[in-house]
C-alpha cells in the first residue's frame, strides 16, 4: 500500500514537472514573439514602411539561422514583404501548418507547425511574426517520453521494494510473534526482539520489554507475597488452632474465657496482618490518587509527633522536634500521617530506654523532606534495602510484635506520592529520609530507591 502511494505521488509529481517544461516552453515561443513584433512596430514611425519593408527582407536574407519568418500587407491586403503566405495575415495569435518550411529552416519533408502573432499598425497595414514550433513539439515529446518511462520505472522500482521490505518486515515481525506466543505459553522471561525497521519500532519493542519486566516484577512479587503469607501466617495460624484445641480441655470457666480472649487476640492480630496487606494492595493500584492535593506537612508531622511525645516519655525515650513550618507537599493527608506514624512506632519499638528520637521536616535543597531517625541498635547495612518489602523482618526483631507490613505500607504511599525513601546509618541508629517532589505527575506511579 504504501509502495503504491509513493508511486502514484512520484508520477504525480513527474506529471506537474512535465506540465511545467510544456508551459515554460511555450511562454518563452510567446516571449520572443512578443519582442520580435514590438521591436518591428515600434521603428515604423522612425523608419516608415519602407523603412520596415527594408528591415524585414534584410533580416530574411541576411540571417539565415534566425527563428522567425514574416508577412507584411498593406491596408488592402497586398503583400509587401515576407515570405509567409497571404492567408496568414491575421491578427492576435494563431498557428499555421505548411507542407514545407517557407523560411527553409526546418527539417525536411512532412507538415510544419508556426506560432504567430500578428497586430495591425498606425496606417492600417497588417504585420505577422512567426516562428516554426518544431523544436517546442520535440521537446514536449520527450518531456512526454521520460514522464511515461520514469513513472513506469519508479512504479516499478516501488512495487518490487515495497514487496521486499514488507516480506523483510513480515519475517521480522514473525519473530516478534514467536516470542508474544513463547510468552503466553509460560516463559515469562522471554523478551521481544528489535524489529528495526525504524526508531518508533524499536521504540514501541523497547517499551513492550519494560512492561513486561515490570509484569515479571509483580509476578514475583505477588509469588513472594504469596510465599510470605504462607510462612507468616502459618505460626498465628498453627497458635490460634492449639489454642481453640485446648478450650476442650479446660475444667473452669475461667480458664476457659482466658482461652478464648488469647484466641480473640490471636485473631486480631491474623486480621490486622490482612487488613494492612489490602491497604497496601489498594495503595498500589492506585486508589485515591484522584483525592490528592496541597496538604501542610508541617502540620501533619507537628500533630502525629504531638500524639507519640507522651509514648516516648513513658518509655524513658527523649523525643526532639525540628519542624519547619510551612512545608507544603501534594499529597493525602490521612496517608503522609500513617507515614509518620508507622515511622515512629517502629522507632519507639526497637530502640532502648535512653534513646533518641528525632523527628524533621523542612526544605533541603528546595524540595520538601521529612526525617524520623534514632540511636537505637539500626538496621545491617546488608538489610537496608530489604526491609520495605512486605513481611520482612530484622532477626533480631522476631521476638517483638509485629507482621513486617509497617514499612512495607510506608513504601507503598511513597511510591503513591512519587516521593524517595532512603533508609541511611544514623551513626548509630537508623535513619529514614523521605524526599518528596514539588510538581507531581498524578498520572503515573515512581519506584522507590534505596
Amino acid at each position: 500500500m504504501i509502495a503504491a502511494l509513493f508511486a502514484l505521488g512520484s508520477v504525480a509529481l513527474l506529471f506537474v514537472v512535465e506540465r511545467t517544461i510544456r508551459s515554460y516552453a511555450d511562454e518563452a515561443t510567446a516571449i520572443g514573439l512578443k519582442s520580435e513584433l514590438a521591436t518591428l512596430a515600434h521603428a515604423l514611425p522612425d523608419t516608415g514602411m519602407a523603412g520596415l519593408v527594408d528591415t524585414i527582407s534584410h533580416r530574411q536574407s541576411t540571417d539565415y539561422e534566425q527563428p522567425f519568418q514574416y508577412l507584411l500587407v498593406d491596408a488592402r491586403g497586398k503583400r509587401l514583404a515576407g515570405n509567409l503566405p497571404a492567408n496568414a495575415a491575421r491578427l492576435g495569435w494563431g498557428q499555421l501548418q505548411f507542407a514545407d518550411d517557407p523560411g527553409g529552416t526546418g527539417a525536411a519533408g512532412g507538415a510544419e507547425t508556426f506560432q504567430s502573432l500578428g497586430t495591425r499598425l498606425g496606417n492600417g497595414a497588417i504585420l505577422v511574426v512567426a516562428t516554426d514550433t518544431f523544436d517546442v513539439q520535440k521537446l514536449r515529446q520527450r518531456v512526454d517520453a521520460f514522464t511515461i518511462w520514469s513513472g513506469i520505472g519508479i512504479t516499478i522500482i516501488a512495487l518490487i521494494g515495497g514487496y521486499v521490505i514488507g516480506n523483510l518486515f513480515l519475517r521480522r515481525l514473525e519473530r516478534v510473534n514467536e516470542a508474544v506466543a513463547r510468552i503466553m505459553a509460560g516463559s515469562l522471561s522471554e523478551r521481544l526482539p528489535r524489529i528495526g525497521m525504524s526508531p518508533e519500532f524499536d521504540h514501541l519493542s523497547k517499551n513492550l520489554n519494560l512492561m513486561l519486566d515490570r509484569i515479571g516484577e509483580l509476578m514475583e512479587g505477588l509469588r513472594q507475597v504469596s510465599t510470605d503469607i504462607a510462612h507468616d501466617l502459618r505460626t498465628p495460624l498453627t497458635r490460634l488452632r492449639h489454642q481453640l484445641e485446648g478450650l476442650r480441655d479446660y475444667d473452669s470457666l475461667d480458664a476457659y474465657r482466658n482461652g478464648v480472649a488469647a484466641a480473640l487476640d490471636q485473631t486480631d492480630d491474623i486480621l490486622a496482618i490482612f487488613r494492612a496487606l489490602l491497604r497496601i494492595g489498594s495503595i498500589e493500584g492506585g486508589a485515591g490518587r484522584q483525592l490528592l492535593g496541597p496538604i501542610d506537612l508541617s502540620e501533619i508531622a507537628e500533630r502525629v509527633a504531638n500524639l507519640y511525645r507522651p509514648l516516648a516519655e513513658d518509655q524513658g525515650k527523649a523525643f526532639i522536634v525540628r519542624i519547619e513550618p510551612g512545608v507544603v507537599v501534594v499529597g493525602d493527608a490521612e496517608l503522609i500521617a500513617q507515614v509518620f506514624a508507622n515511622l515512629l512506632d517502629n522507632a519507639l519499638k526497637y530502640t532502648p530506654i535512653g534513646a533518641i528520637i528525632t523527628v524533621s521536616v523542612d526544605e533541603a535543597d528546595r524540595l520538601p523532606t521529612a526525617i524520623i531517625a534514632d540511636n537505637g541498635p539500626g538496621v545491617p547495612a546488608l538489610e537496608r534495602d530489604k526491609i520495605l518489602r512486605r513481611f520482612y523482618r530484622v532477626d533480631t526483631s522476631r521476638g517483638l510484635p509485629g507482621a513486617g507490613l509497617g514499612l512495607s505500607l510506608v513504601a507503598a504511599i511513597a511510591r503513591m506520592h512519587q516521593a524517595d525513601v532512603r533508609i541511611g546509618d544514623n551513626n548509630p541508629g537508623l535513619h529514614v529520609q523521605l524526599t518528596f517532589q514539588k510538581d507531581v505527575d498524578l498520572s503515573r506511579k515512581r519506584d522507590v530507591e534505596f
